[in-house]
């Protein structure tokens, strides 16, 4: 039997692409890429809906050393969509060689997005990844040069499709085509494209160029403030940021909150001088439910010891100076 393995985001393009390739008995494997920007959880959910086998590949190590230094650069965020698409479709051919697949296909439709989804980043998209002559994209082929499986009889061509532009019309005949009643909005998939995310990336980027996973997990969570002295401060803005900062904690770094007052939970990664600490301390209060004309006290646990102060309210006139 002919295999693919298909990039499944989880969206609907990619559950149609997967759709028209089983309307020719092809076996089809799923593979979702997991890094902090993006995770796997629309494809879980349409691999129950599709009947297919999926399998789930945490990039983030080679993802963010891309991220660094694109080739082909970013689009409007810190998006790097091209090389990102080729570095997936090179992760996703070393899988191919691996099951004994027979090509590689995403939903990627031509033109429907105008940056990363025109003609020419298609073709170096394949061109970067090494497997070119592997990718078929089925909602577009007919549009696209004729691939090694096409030739080869393993895909019918007059099988696939030539949907172009940014209209969704035909994907709605397709979902009524194929009775599809559940898919993912095709929105909210990836931080890098998010503006405030990609600030704060930025941020990042130029203040500690050797950034690892966890620094960019943390960006998501939270206020984010830079101090005069280069150290970075997250404060939560509810529980869910609470808990969240409170998971990715080690005991290199200071954790910050208010004493008998509801408060969120700062952190300063990789600690930091007095100094630091009490400025850190003094937003945490700013952000909490103390009394703001008087101190008050925090508690702040660093390498497994609790010490605590007594520290006056940030000035809000400051703050928006600091804050990422």
């Amino acid at each position: 039997m002919v295999k693919g393995i298909g990039l499944l985001s989880g969206g609907l393009d990619s559950i149609l692409a997967v759709k028209v390739l089983q309307a020719q008995d092809v076996s089809i494997i799923g593979v979702s890429f997991v890094t902090p920007f993006f995770g796997s959880e629309k494809a879980e959910k349409a691999e129950k809906i599709l009947g297919i086998d999926l399998r789930v590949m945490d990039i983030s190590v080679i993802h963010l050393a891309m991220i660094r230094s694109p080739k082909h650069g970013y689009g409007r965020g810190v998006n790097p969509c091209i090389d990102c698409h080729a570095l997936m479709f090179r992760e996703a051919g070393k899988l191919m060689e691996t099951e004994g697949a027979d090509f590689l296909f995403s939903g990627e439709v031509l033109g429907e997005r105008p940056m990363s989804q025109n003609y020419q980043s298609l073709m170096k998209v394949g061109k970067e990844s090494g497997y070119k002559d592997f990718i078929i994209r089925p909602l577009s082929a007919k549009l696209l040069p004729e691939t090694l499986p096409e030739r080869e009889g393993k895909v019918d061509r007059e099988g696939l499709l030539n949907i172009s532009g940014r209209s969704r019309k035909r994907q709605m005949e397709l979902v009524k085509h194929y009775g599809i009643t559940e898919y993912s909005q095709p929105a909210g998939g990836c931080l890098l494209t998010d503006p405030g995310y990609a600030k704060r990336l930025r941020e990042l980027m130029d203040k500690k160029p050797d950034f690892d996973i966890r620094d960019a997990e943390l960006l998501a969570i939270g206020r984010h403030f830079r101090l005069e002295t280069g150290e970075k401060v997250i404060v939560g803005r509810d529980q869910n940021d609470n808990e969240k900062i409170m998971s990715l904690k080690t005991d290199d770094d200071v954790i910050i909150d208010v004493r008998d007052y509801p408060s969120p939970v700062a952190m300063i990664p990789y600690g930091g001088s007095e100094e630091t600490i009490a400025k850190a301390a003094s937003i945490c209060v700013t952000y909490s439910d103390a009394p703001q004309e008087d101190k008050a006290q925090v508690d702040y646990y660093y390498k497994g010891e609790i010490h605590s102060f007594w520290v006056q309210p940030f000035s809000k006139d400051e703050i928006g100076s600091i804050r990422i």
